[in-house]
Parts: structure tokens; C-alpha cells; sequence
């Protein structure tokens, strides 16, 4: 099995894919700006198996210590993963446009030392939030399908052939087979394998 590595001929972006980035070769990238705010210093940031596919719009915001994997042939179109620790996606998984998976909440909970740290932002090179807050993994089962505009938040595990429907707000563990959907994501029905 070949790496998929440097630049892509055919990219609008003039950027590279990340050398701690495992890309299998039959994978696809569309673009190589998804890295833009990739920062993972870990052995493998990144790992995207065999026919994977990741289309336009998906960034993957990874933090210095963040690991994302990709399973075979799951699809990412124009998500957005916000990474500090660790969020895998299994194989065959579906995740469509405008998702966010977020591992971390990056900003304090705490009035006050959020608005410390967003004071601090213009004084530094790289305008982000830079606050160390805790991050609790997320994982996605093989054959879930996560609908457009949905939010995965920290800690969350969604069991295999799962669905979350659109503009779903996930803040709990999904199990196995089950429709969830709503503000916060409830069960809808389960479904019968």
C-alpha cells in the first residue's frame, strides 16, 4: 500500500498534505487546504484508509496532540473536525456537509476566563483560541450516516448504522442502529437488522 503525499495536481490550494498524515493511495482529497489548521505533532495525525474520500469544505482542525482517522471508504463532504484528541470514523461512514465534530470546546466554560482568552487572541502571530481544555474522544461506528448541519459534541460514541438526522445536536452516546434527531438528539426509532 502506497502514501498518498505532497501536493495534488490537481489542487487549487498551493498547500501539501502533513507528514505524519497516513493517506492510503486509493483514497481521494480534494483539497489540500482541508489542512490549513492542522497542527498534530502525534507519530499519525492523520489516517485515511482504503477508498476514503474527503471533499470541499472539509478542514480538519487538529491540535498538536489530535489523531483523526477516516475508516475505508468513509465519505467527509465540507465537515468540520475540531480535534485535541482523538476522533475516528468508521468504515463505510457517511458524514455530510456542515458537520462538526468537535472532541474539545477549545474556549473555557467559565465567563471570565473566556473572556480572558479572547483577549489574548489579537496579541498572538496565529489569531486562535490557544486555552488547554480537556477533550474526550469521539468515535463513529462503521455505516452511521450523520445528516447535513449536525454537531457531534465531546465524548460522544455513535454505535454502528446509526443515523443522526440534519441539524441534529448530539451530546450523548448513540447505540447501535438507531435513528436520533432534534436539539438535543433524541431517539427516533431503532431500527431492525
Amino acid at each position: 500500500m502506497a502514501n498518498l503525499k505532497g501536493s495534488l495536481s490537481w489542487d487549487w490550494y498551493s498547500g501539501t498534505i502533513p507528514n505524519n498524515a497516513v493517506i492510503d493511495e486509493t483514497a481521494y482529497i480534494e483539497t489540500t487546504f482541508s489542512f490549513f489548521l492542522y497542527r498534530s505533532r502525534a507519530q499519525v495525525g492523520l489516517q485515511i484508509g482504503k477508498g476514503a474520500s474527503t471533499y470541499l469544505g472539509t478542514m480538519f482542525d487538529v491540535g498538536t496532540q489530535g489523531r483523526v482517522s477516516l475508516g475505508k471508504y468513509a465519505l467527509v463532504h465540507g465537515a468540520r473536525i475540531v480535534c485535541d484528541d482523538e476522533i475516528k470514523i468508521g468504515d463505510h461512514a457517511l458524514i455530510s456537509w456542515n458537520v462538526v465534530l468537535m472532541d474539545t470546546y477549545r474556549a473555557p466554560l467559565d465567563p471570565v476566563e473566556r473572556r480572558k482568552e479572547l483577549e489574548q487572541i489579537p496579541k498572538r502571530k496565529l489569531r486562535h483560541i490557544d486555552a488547554e481544555q480537556p477533550a474526550r474522544p469521539i468515535h463513529i461506528g462503521a455505516n452511521v450516516w450523520i445528516g447535513f448541519d449536525a454537531c457531534v459534541l465531546p465524548g460522544v460514541t455513535i454505535g454502528e448504522g446509526s443515523i443522526v438526522g440534519a441539524r441534529s445536536v448530539v451530546t450523548t452516546d448513540v447505540e447501535p442502529y438507531t435513528i436520533v434527531a432534534g436539539n438535543p438528539a433524541r431517539v427516533i426509532r431503532h431500527l431492525v437488522v
